[in-house]
């Protein structure tokens, strides 16, 4: 055998050859279905439809009028809207399985919820894991011309969005979402 020879040579032979191979191309390999999987992350961001406002009368035998506001799903299927909390603007990812609203730790300090003022008091689960959560009423949550006063909320740790959970959606009089389109209604 000579140095020369890949395969004889003293640091694994033509078995050793192959597995480096393997491992190199399966390397490769997974890096491509990463990023192919994951191509949304390298777009850049669309700027945000504003939400449709609009009056719906409902029924004759109901003459008032039903507010809605409609926001379209993101190519993930996720809803984002913007709203005020104490008057702070915030960004919220909608999430119907939250049990409360989450602020994260940036937007709570934006609406006059300092950190020295929050008690970490409770764990919550998350999709990252447990995490400690700060209970507290927020004064009013504004979406558009809609309006909710004493909601209650969680100030979680490390969140990363901030989400409207149910304890704002549940006093909505419905939503639902149809064809990639979260409609909210209230009177």
């Amino acid at each position: 055998m000579s140095a020369d020879d890949p395969y004889g040579s003293p640091s694994g032979g033509a078995l050793g050859w192959a597995w480096r191979q393997l491992a190199i191309w399966g390397g490769l390999t997974l890096l491509v279905y990463a990023v192919v999987g994951n191509r949304t992350w390298f777009e850049p961001a669309r700027p945000v439809e504003p939400p449709v406002a609009h009056q719906v009368p409902v029924s004759h035998s109901n003459p008032v009028p039903t507010n809605t506001l409609a926001y379209r799903a993101d190519q993930r299927g996720h809803v984002r809207l913007e709203a005020a909390v104490n008057g702070a603007p915030t960004r919220f990812l909608v999430d119907t399985g939250a049990s409360f609203v989450a602020l994260s730790p940036g937007d709570a300090a934006a609406a006059g919820l300092g950190r020295s003022s929050l008690s970490f008091s409770a764990s919550v689960s998350t999709a990252n894991g447990v995490a400690r959560a700060a209970p507290v009423r927020l004064r009013e949550v504004r979406i558009g011309q809609f309006v909710l006063s004493d909601v209650q909320a969680m100030v979680i740790e490390n969140l990363g969005v901030s989400l409207l959970g149910q304890s704002f959606l549940q006093r909505l009089d419905g939503y639902e979402m149809h064809d990639g389109v979260l409609t909210i209604t209230w009177n």
